[in-house]
């Protein structure tokens, strides 16, 4: 069974960087699809990026384009979403979600507890 914890979030100035993890248990994270979502008060849910089985490709909404950057450690077994350039807008919760599956990032079952992300004018 894939379990994931997400951690890293905090309080960033605006135009500043953050890292995100999410630790993955139960399978190797080269055999599943990885996503990153993140939900602000008020507002649907909506991914900001997501890695692949298929030669780890990446996926990123244009909201977040060239600003944030999703990876993986095979070894330790974590996903990165790297963030920078970061704008108020992007505050939110963040959750990383993994199938094994699947590799479509919208179809992703399995969630982590998620980490608040705020970033500050």
């Amino acid at each position: 069974e894939v379990q994931l914890v997400e951690s890293g979030g905090g309080l960033v100035q605006a135009g500043g960087s953050l890292r995100l993890s999410c630790a993955v248990s139960g399978r190797r994270i080269g055999d599943i699809t990885v996503g990153w979502f993140r939900q602000a008060p008020g507002k649907e849910r909506e991914g900001v990026g997501c890695i692949s089985t298929v030669g780890g490709q990446t996926y990123y909404p244009d909201s977040v384009k060239g600003r944030f950057v999703v990876s993986r450690d095979n070894a330790l077994n974590k996903v990165y979403l790297q963030m920078s350039s970061l704008k108020p807008e992007d505050t939110g919760v963040y959750f990383c979600a993994a199938d094994y599956r699947t590799t479509v990032c919208n179809l992703l079952n399995v969630w982590g507890q998620g980490t608040q992300v705020t970033v500050l004018l």
